[in-house]
């Protein structure tokens, strides 16, 4: 059974992209040494990458080549897309997601992006573990690392790390 995890980073004020969609404050960070924790390591123990439609959308502006090319990917969106920047699928119902998630068995699974979805995920009980990269940042707004959803869940903290040029690790489960 896959484990579905996250791994993204955050503003110390708690927002992952400015109102509108800019992320200047964290490519600021592109020479992090994160050591063991380096998204390359990470993403090499991904077969499946999940998004948002606004991450996709986020992406597909981009003028960077697809990065996902030997992965498994899947966007959560009602509308088509009709010229897509790599080789995806679209799904519209979380739960039956989740559930085709959970019965993959080739690799683990990567809730990629925004916190909408993430919540989504969170609020069902489908996200195994979490790790949060703090930027010390204060970008004064933006889009929340969270949603307020009305949600109350405790995750437990398995590690929290001081890295390379003031950035936090914090890893969360929630099993």
């Amino acid at each position: 059974m896959a484990h579905i995890r996250g791994y993204i980073a955050t503003s110390l004020d708690g927002f992952i992209a400015t109102d509108d969609d800019r992320l200047d404050w964290l490519f600021a960070y592109n020479d992090l040494d994160l050591g063991e924790h380096d998204y390359r390591t990470f993403l090499n123990g991904i077969r499946t990458v999940v998004m948002g439609r606004g991450t996709y959308d986020f992406l597909a502006r981009d003028a960077s080549p697809w990065a996902y090319g030997d992965k498994r990917v899947f966007v959560v969106t009602s509308r088509p897309i009709p010229d897509p920047k790599g080789p995806l699928q679209t799904r519209g119902n979380i739960d039956e997601l989740i559930a085709e998630l959970r019965s993959l068995d080739d690799g683990d699974v990567w809730m990629l992006g925004g916190g909408r979805l993430q919540m989504s995920f969170i609020e069902r009980g489908a996200l195994n573990d979490l790790q949060i990269f703090v930027m010390p940042e204060l970008i004064g707004g933006g889009r929340p690392l969270f949603p307020a959803t009305g949600a109350a869940v405790k995750p437990r903290l398995i590690a929290a790390d001081a890295l390379h040029r003031g950035c936090v690790r914090l890893h969360y489960t929630f099993e």
